[in-house]
């Protein structure tokens, strides 16, 4: 088996495991994958085996491998743990990180800030922005020297990303993002270590906001915010 080929699956199934392509509590049937991405049964279960892990699938014993469903419950618990955590490895790497660790901030905003500006009139730069967005939590915790909080905080920055991308995907939001990241950046760089730990705190509960909003809605059977995810039992919705 080749593991280049396995590392690529493992990131295809992932990106459309975040992106909705696949919904929440769908089962996952190895044949269509197979067919799918035209690869063996044996790099498709290791991909699925490593995406189990992640969490992002469950595997049963009977009945083969699911997406992994969502729920308010869920996600409340992911967002009380990032504003736990990210927050805190922020003033870590703000009282710890030097001068290269700044000009990597720097670098990884001003990537960010570049995408955004297409992003508004181009869909296709929102796959680059969530990649810069990503970039951009991840360079701010960097500095800390501290790779099991990182890692930590690396899976719930991708658990959060998973609900904001399937329930938040062309809806404008009422704020301004760019701007917030803009005052967590310049808090970052005054080593204001509070304040910009209480504005990445704020970003993060914001998004959590808007999102249970629908999220809220769809468990309740009102609406459908992302087109056809599965319902409350589990199963994905035809």
């Amino acid at each position: 088996m080749s593991t280049s080929l396995t590392s690529q699956l493992t990131q295809s199934l992932r990106d459309e495991l975040l992106n909705g392509t696949f919904k929440p509590g769908q089962q996952l049937r190895l044949n269509h994958l197979s067919q799918r991405f035209n690869v063996s049964l044996s790099p498709l279960r290791e991909a699925l085996s490593r995406l189990t892990a992640e969490g992002l699938v469950i595997a049963h014993d009977q009945r083969g491998y699911q997406v992994a469903p969502v729920s308010v419950r869920n996600h409340k618990e992911i967002t009380d743990l990032r504003t736990m955590l990210e927050p805190h490895a922020l003033m870590i790497s703000m009282a710890q990180g030097g001068e290269d660790w700044e000009v990597a901030v720097l670098a990884a905003h001003h990537r960010l800030q570049q995408v955004e500006k297409r992003a508004a009139s181009d869909p296709e730069a929102l796959l680059e922005w969530e990649v810069r967005h990503r970039e951009f939590h991840m360079t701010l915790i960097s500095g800390g020297q501290m790779p099991v909080l990182a890692q930590f905080c690396e899976k719930l920055l991708a658990f959060s990303d998973r609900y904001r991308r399937i329930f938040l995907r062309q809806r404008p939001l009422d704020r301004d993002i760019p701007d917030e990241h803009e005052a967590i950046l310049a808090a970052t760089l005054g080593r204001e270590e509070e304040r910009a730990g209480a504005l990445l705190r704020q970003h993060i509960e914001r998004t959590a906001a808007n999102i249970a909003i629908l999220l809220e809605q769809w468990e309740s059977g009102v609406r459908d915010p992302a087109g056809p995810l599965a319902r409350r039992d589990g199963i994905a919705a035809e």
